[in-house]
């Protein structure tokens, strides 16, 4: 089912498609951006996906309006109303660093942030830990969408966007030694890791509007970085497609691309023409 509803300034487009039982044992994963949300339900037994619904805005969002187009989604959707034993929210922003472990002080977490972002004083700040590459993910979650989220369901987890990606690119890269890209693309947000050596060279995120904004960003990355866009191989995952109009610009000056999907939080694999656009709530279980 797809439709297009105007509201206010924003469009929203909801694309929903259904396969689950009405009493199916099931966890539920939320992508949470200010263009966007995403909710996946999936078996508990098997992983199958078994129901996914998104909504996309035209423009961005406040955290206050959002939460009300979370409860719009539940109140809409029946398929939604159990009550989940297993849940994840993950906040696709660009509201976020990353700290080697030896360095991070917990008491001083928004002082990293205030690095390369701006935040407020009464931001709550929270931090992801990847304990195998000693990695800290500092980052700034929705308060008010984390307090629903409780006040509905109890117990629940949540995530940085980040801290996904770069766990399934680092746990697949842990042996190579060439530098290799990732590139994860979300509206209008591109999310870039870079890998050497079995090690981080770069994660950071990028705000785009254009194609030309796209590729600059991605050329500053490998000038920073000393590599070659000729030779250098670069993955993509999210919202890009073959034909369309970032992935043809950056084809102009990138000779190695390849779609990668995920398999789960074990594996990432090749695809042929599209990536997974939910790539990060496909990539927990």
């Amino acid at each position: 089912m797809s439709t297009q509803v105007e509201i206010g300034q924003n469009y929203m487009t909801l694309q929903k498609t259904s396969n689950i039982a009405q009493n199916i044992n099931s966890r539920m994963s939320v992508q949470v951006s200010l263009t966007g949300l995403s909710f996946l339900l999936e078996d508990l037994n098997s992983n199958d996906p078994v129901f996914f619904i998104e909504k996309k805005f035209k423009s961005s969002l406040t955290p206050e309006e959002l939460l009300l187009e979370i409860e719009s989604v539940f109140s809409e959707t029946e398929e939604l109303r159990p009550i989940f034993e297993d849940v994840t929210v993950v906040y696709a922003t660009n509201i976020y660093t990353t700290v080697p472990r030896p360095l991070f002080e917990e008491s001083k977490a928004s002082e990293y942030l205030k690095f390369n972002t701006k935040i407020l004083s009464n931001d709550f700040v929270a931090f992801d830990t990847l304990e195998t590459h000693e990695i800290i993910i500092v980052y700034v979650p929705f308060v008010n969408i984390n307090n629903y989220f409780f006040d509905r369901y109890g117990t629940f987890q949540f995530f940085h966007g980040a801290t996904i990606f770069l766990k399934n690119v680092l746990r697949l890269e842990k042996h190579t030694l060439i530098a290799k890209m990732y590139l994860h693309v979300i509206d209008d947000q591109l999310d870039c890791i870079v890998v050497k050596n079995g090690g981080l060279q770069l994660c950071n995120s990028y705000p785009y509007k254009t194609p030309e904004d796209f590729i600059y960003y991605v050329l500053f990355c490998l000038e920073q970085l000393h590599l070659n866009p000729d030779t250098i191989p670069v993955f993509l995952c999210g919202d890009i497609e073959k034909g369309d109009s970032n992935y043809e610009i950056l084809y102009t000056y990138i000779r190695s691309i390849t779609f990668i999907k995920s398999q789960g939080s074990n594996s990432l694999i090749p695809s042929e023409e599209t990536s997974n656009k939910n790539f990060l709530i496909n990539s927990l279980h």
